[in-house]
């Protein structure tokens, strides 16, 4: 899950291995110029591998979020303006130059007035479906799963609610002609402190049509429930990020508690088991984003309490490091409340989402708002 944030200058810089393009700020087209430096702060908590700067955004782009890999190799990025909502949230495509537009014009929710990507996904229908979290603006189910209809790799400009009635709509993915989102806050009437992965299939999610979940009960979308046992943060959100691994299972982690969860399913992509996985030790207080590498069931997770991208093998249980820092800006592409992760070969692309709550090692959202990017072996 993800909470709030602040404000920069410049643009992007740095060598992303993805298509190239001109950088653009807002939607005009600008002279590409060096971004204004940032004061890269001394850390003693480094840990790890070192992260490198890949993009850096303005104020009216902060908390960059969710990553999602195109087929033709593109990487899209959600950025939901968490921090400072005054500006217009929206979608970029991440160049070796830095970014620029892909769906700057997102549909607000009626009640709230905002728009709010987070985690999202191509379909294989084509179109691109992201998970709106209102959760912020309202605690009402307001949030949204969002289609995208595109032509050829290209939006063509519409957007429309494909489910609504989402308490925190937060993660997706999508496995063959299903698709998993996790809602962090899917509550019912005996426990407030419950979370889920919703399930819903391509057959049901035709264009035009509007699914609406039927809140605080257990839908039939409802795959699998989560309760989130609040620690010293306060923060009850449960299921965030999500993925599978080889053999197809389906694997949660709790952001208020830090608890990694694997669900297996029957092969028409219904709810078989769950399990919590004994991840070794040391513990994992928060999980927010992860991908897993399906080639070797190692698990990349953003512990964001910690500053941290920690790698679980999931053959194994073993836990490890990748990557630490202290309390930073995010300069020179240290980790700054890292929130999402992807895998684009061997390249791991990191969102540092910059909005801490209460006893994270981030204290406060800052700039510069970036992007960074660990080489792996």
């Amino acid at each position: 899950m993800k909470i709030l944030f602040l404000p920069l200058a410049a643009l992007a810089s740095t060598t992303l291995l993805i298509g190239c393009g001109p950088q653009q700020a807002e939607d005009k087209k600008v002279v590409a110029t060096a971004p204004a430096k940032s004061v890269e702060l001394a850390d003693t908590a480094t840990q790890g591998a070192k992260p490198r700067l890949i993009a850096t955004f303005p104020d009216s782009m902060n908390t960059p979020d969710g990553l999602a890999l195109l087929p033709d190799g593109r990487v899209l990025l959600s950025i939901p303006n968490m921090a400072d909502n005054s500006y217009p949230a929206r979608i970029v495509e991440l160049t070796a130059g830095g970014y620029k537009p892909f769906l700057s014009h997102l549909p607000p929710e009626p009640t709230t007035k905002h728009a709010a990507p987070m985690d999202l996904a191509m379909g294989p229908d084509g179109n691109l479906y992201y998970a709106e979290n209102q959760y912020e603006n309202s605690k009402d189910f307001k949030s949204r799963l969002m289609r995208a209809l595109m032509k050829n790799g290209k939006p063509t400009g519409t957007i429309e609610t494909a489910v609504d009635n989402f308490a925190l709509a937060n993660g997706t993915v999508w496995k063959g002609n299903d698709l998993y989102v996790t809602d962090s806050q899917w509550d019912l009437p005996d426990n407030d402190k419950g979370s889920a992965i919703l399930h819903f299939t391509l057959a049901e999610l035709k264009p035009g049509t509007t699914i609406h979940l039927k809140p605080k009960t257990k839908d039939p979308h409802v795959l699998a429930m989560f309760t989130t046992t609040v620690n010293e943060t306060g923060v009850d959100n449960g299921a965030d990020g999500i993925d599978y691994d080889s053999q197809g299972r389906l694997y949660t982690g709790s952001f208020g508690d830090g608890v990694l969860y694997r669900v297996t399913l029957k092969p028409d992509g219904s709810y078989a088991s769950q399990e919590i996985v004994p991840v070794a030790g040391p513990k994992i207080p928060c999980i927010d984003g992860f991908v897993i590498d399906r080639a070797t069931d190692k698990a990349y997770i953003t512990s964001a309490r910690l500053n941290s991208i920690d790698v679980v093998d999931l053959k194994t249980n073993a836990h490890s490091i990748l990557a630490r820092n202290g309390d930073t800006n995010g300069a020179g592409g240290r980790l700054d409340q890292p929130a999402e992760v992807l895998l684009k070969g061997k390249q791991l692309l990191i969102s540092n989402y910059d909005n801490p709550v209460p006893h994270f090692v981030n204290t406060k959202s800052d700039a510069p708002h970036t992007e960074s990017a660990i080489d792996l072996p």
